[in-house]
C-alpha cells in the first residue's frame, strides 16, 4: 500500500542538504571560494538557506575559529545601520552614553553576513563602498579611521542587477559584491532534494520533542507534490508542527494537506490581520 514508512536515505549533518544538481554545482563553488577571502553574494528566495551557505563558506575558510556575526540589514532602520556596523563614539548622537563597537570590529578576523543587502539606502550603499575599498570604519562620531580584516559574504532576496537598471542600486557596489555569485535554487525547482530534507527534519523534531512519528510514502508524496512558496524554511516549520500535532503518530497524505491547509489559513489570518489594521490606521488619519 503507499501507507508503508518511506525509507530515509542517509543524511549529512547540515541542514543545507541536496543532491541536485544545481546544489551540488553549489557545494562545488563553495568548497573552491571558501578558502579564499573574496567576497561572495548569495541570490534566493526567503527560505532557501542563504544564511547556512553563508555560515558554510565561514566554516570551510581559514577564518572559521574567528566570529561568524550575521546582520539582518532589513530589520535595522538606516539611521541605525551606520552605527550599527561601524560603532559609535560616546555622545555621537542622543542616547550614546558610551562607546559603542560596531560589527565590523567585533567581528574582526572573521565573517559578517549582511542579509537582505537589497534593503540598504543609497546614502549607505556608498559608505559600505567605502568600506569594501579601504578595509576601513570610521564610527560615527569619530574623526579616526581604524583598520578591520573581515570577509564580507551579502545576501539578497532581490534581483540586484534589476535594481542597478533601475538605479536603485549603486553599480559600482554591486560589482564589489560580485566577485562569487551563487544562486540557491527554490525547493519547487529541486523537489527530489524533498525527501533528502523531510527525513532530515522529521529525525531532528523527533529528538528535540521525544516523539517516534514516522513519516508514511504517502506523506512523503504529499510534501514532493507541493509548491513550497516559501521553500526550505516553510517545509521546516510544517514538518515541525506535524511532529507536535499529528495525532497517529504517522505522517501521511492527510495530514500533510491538513498542515498545509492550516498553514494557509495561518498565513491568510496574519493578511487581514495586517489588511484590517491598515485599514483602521487609515480611518484614524481620516478623522485626523
Amino acid at each position: 500500500s503507499d501507507d508503508r514508512d518511506a525509507e530515509p536515505e542517509e543524511i549529512p549533518e547540515s541542514e543545507m542538504i541536496g543532491s541536485s544538481a544545481a546544489m551540488i554545482e553549489i557545494y562545488k563553488t563553495v568548497s573552491r571560494v571558501a578558502p579564499t577571502d573574496a567576497t561572495v553574494i548569495i541570490e534566493g528566495e526567503t527560505g532557501t538557506g542563504k544564511e547556512l551557505i553563508a555560515s558554510m563558506v565561514h566554516r570551510f575558510s581559514n577564518r572559521a575559529q574567528q566570529p561568524f556575526v550575521p546582520v539582518d540589514c532589513s530589520a535595522i532602520p538606516a539611521a541605525l545601520l551606520e552605527s550599527e556596523l561601524f560603532g559609535a563614539m560616546k555622545g555621537a548622537f542622543t542616547g550614546a552614553d558610551r562607546d559603542r563597537v560596531g560589527v565590523f570590529e567585533a567581528a574582526n578576523k572573521g565573517t559578517v553576513f549582511l542579509d537582505e543587502i537589497g534593503d540598504i539606502d543609497p546614502a549607505f550603499q556608498v559608505k559600505l563602498l567605502r568600506f569594501l575599498q579601504e578595509r576601513e570604519i570610521r564610527p560615527v562620531g569619530s574623526f579616526r579611521e581604524k583598520k578591520v580584516d573581515v570577509r564580507v559574504i551579502a545576501a539578497t532576496n532581490r534581483d540586484l542587477q534589476k535594481m542597478v537598471e533601475e538605479g536603485k542600486f549603486r553599480e559600482d557596489l554591486w560589482f564589489r559584491l560580485n566577485v562569487v555569485r551563487l544562486t540557491l535554487p527554490p525547493l519547487r525547482e529541486r523537489r527530489n532534494d524533498v525527501p533528502l530534507l523531510a527525513h532530515f527534519f522529521v529525525n531532528k523534531y523527533n529528538g528535540r520533542y521525544n516523539r517516534d512519528v514516522k513519516l508514511t510514502e504517502s506523506g512523503l508524496k504529499a510534501l514532493k507534490d507541493f509548491t513550497w512558496p516559501g521553500n526550505v524554511r516553510q517545509l521546516q516549520h510544517l514538518i515541525e508542527r506535524l511532529i507536535i500535532l499529528v495525532p497517529t503518530g504517522r505522517i501521511d497524505a492527510e495530514a500533510v494537506q491538513d498542515a498545509i491547509s492550516a498553514m494557509d489559513a495561518g498565513a491568510a489570518t496574519a493578511e487581514t490581520l495586517a489588511e484590517t489594521e491598515e485599514i483602521g490606521r487609515a480611518s484614524c488619519r481620516e478623522r485626523v
